[in-house]
């Protein structure tokens, strides 16, 4: 079972996306995920601008990396390989970019239209290796409605 229930979660936010902007879309969307609670930690969406992300929305502890270069640390490793990245303990990860130091685990999935990316939720944990491949879908669903209305 996931923590995550993207159903609820995609059912919230089409009922007020056409009400909002999409920085503010973004915002309730991080509220909402971060709402699942633990391992939840802290969400970032960062939207992808050439070849660069930028922190467009976030919930939980702030982060000084509101830019990040593709193929730097996960998040831009993430968008160079055009996939996601679920990294069970950052602390072992070579190019691991740290927003605190209570990270200890990572998931990133790209927000995609078409083929083309348009950002990432880049959730942070506290705890080692929570995410599982369920959850992971989970997060999936919630990025591929975000690529759909975006």
């Amino acid at each position: 079972m996931t923590v995550l229930q993207p159903a609820k979660v995609v059912d919230f936010l089409e009922t007020r996306a056409k009400d909002l902007e999409r920085n503010a879309l973004l915002q309730l969307t991080a509220d909402q995920v971060r709402g699942a609670g633990e391992p939840y930690t802290s969400v970032y969406l960062y939207m992808l601008h050439g070849d660069e992300l930028r922190l467009e929305a976030f919930s939980g502890r702030e982060t000084e990396h509101d830019r990040i270069k593709v193929g730097h640390g996960v998040c831009g490793t993430a968008v160079a390989e055009g996939k996601d990245q679920n990294v069970p303990d950052v602390r072992v990860r070579e190019n691991y970019i740290a927003c605190n130091r209570f990270t200890r685990s990572e998931l990133v999935v790209l927000i995609r239209k078409g083929g083309e990316i348009l950002g990432q939720i880049d959730i942070d944990s506290d705890v080692p290796d929570p995410f599982s491949e369920d959850e992971q879908s989970a997060l999936k669903t919630v990025a591929d409605f975000l690529g759909r209305i975006l």
